[in-house]
């Protein structure tokens, strides 16, 4: 493979996976409702910097750590709390009508920080198969770029971003120019699905992560 190919396959893996729905998803679409356009990029560059992070984790040997049943218990339990917070908290929101189509640009945050850079990282960290991708798919995509020395990692590194940005970019960009076309009803609805969705999600992470702990004797 040519160096230039693992840019292109780096960025088209990583687009796959942006494409199927998960929580940074959904917390881009509620974002970019009540923040604006640049939520997409705010929250990817959260993401970027934790991705960046584990990529030098991974490097210096921390994969077998990452992958263990115990650290993916926890952040399942710990992972799905948050989200279980940001889906209750949407539809709390919309149950006391504190949401609606006139608030300005980010007057109103859907979660408990107000940061979306910070939201990145947090939402990110809230999903265990983020870790897991990237201790096993990740990890070995980045030990065959490795062959490449510096450059090979750092195309693989930039191709994979770009899809994250290219991607949720699109989303705040298509939410917001159709945010100003949509009724009052089909907006809340959009918002109403999102926190369930989250929640659902919350409640699979919780179980999965209590079923990944390891029993502890009396």
């Amino acid at each position: 493979m040519e160096p230039s190919w693992i840019f292109v396959t780096a960025f088209a893996v990583a687009a796959s996976g942006a494409l199927v729905p998960g929580p940074l998803l959904t917390y881009t679409v509620s974002e970019s409702i009540t923040r604006g356009w640049s939520a997409g990029p705010l929250i990817v560059l959260g993401h970027a910097l934790l991705e960046i992070l584990l990529v030098i984790s991974l490097f210096l040997g921390l994969q077998t750590l990452i992958t263990s049943e115990t650290v993916k218990g926890t952040i399942g339990l710990v992972g799905g709390g948050v989200l279980l917070w940001m889906g209750t908290n949407i539809l709390r929101q919309l149950y006391n009508n504190k949401l609606d189509l006139e608030l300005e640009e980010g007057s109103l945050s859907i979660c408990f920080w107000k940061n979306p850079v910070v939201g990145g990282v947090v939402v990110s960290l809230s999903n265990p198969y983020f870790l897991l991708w990237w201790a096993t798919i990740g990890f070995a995509y980045l030990i065959y770029s490795a062959s490449y020395g510096f450059m090979g990692i750092c195309l693989f590194v930039v191709g994979h971003l770009m899809a994250d940005l290219v991607w949720y970019s699109a989303v705040s960009l298509v939410v917001v120019r159709g945010k100003n076309h949509l009724k009052a009803g089909i907006y809340r609805g959009i918002l109403a699905v999102c926190g369930l969705f989250l929640v659902a999600l919350a409640l699979y992470f919780i179980w999965d992560g209590w079923q990944n702990l390891p029993l502890v004797s009396v």
